[in-house]
């Protein structure tokens, strides 16, 4: 399963950006409280648990200076996930930002969490949106 999110447009130049979001212990701020609680986190690594779907793991796997961040699960996931966020700068003040999310999840699990794993990548590239 793949969710794309819409392109976020973010008012801040590419190097914010990428700063605050390639380092954990300010993913807190993105992440929306209603989807998202007991959250943990240190630069390379959080977990949190996502309503109707459960515990959560990340860590980064790669960092592209100022345009990307990749992160997959942890161990304590029962299913692998990848999750890209892009940015690009259009101009000094103006980026803009997306967020691919792809899971390896089977039938079953893929009906129950499409809706709220979609909910929770567009609620995160509205947080993202108030960067500024």
């Amino acid at each position: 399963m793949e969710i794309e999110s819409r392109v976020g447009k973010v008012e801040a130049n590419q190097e914010r950006i990428y700063s605050l979001l390639s380092d954990f212990t300010n993913l807190g701020s993105f992440v929306p409280p209603e989807q998202v609680s007991d959250f943990k986190s240190d630069t390379d690594s959080c977990s949190f648990t996502v309503a109707k779907i459960g515990k959560f793991g990340m860590r980064v796997i790669e960092r592209e200076p100022f345009k990307l961040v990749k992160i997959a699960n942890d161990e304590n996931v029962p299913f692998q996930f990848f999750m890209w966020i892009q940015i690009k700068e259009v101009a000094e003040t103006d980026s803009r930002v997306k967020i691919t999310l792809r899971a390896d999840l089977n039938p079953m699990l893929k009906m129950v969490a499409k809706k709220p794993l979609n909910s929770f990548v567009e609620s995160l590239i509205s947080k993202i949106e108030t960067i500024r």
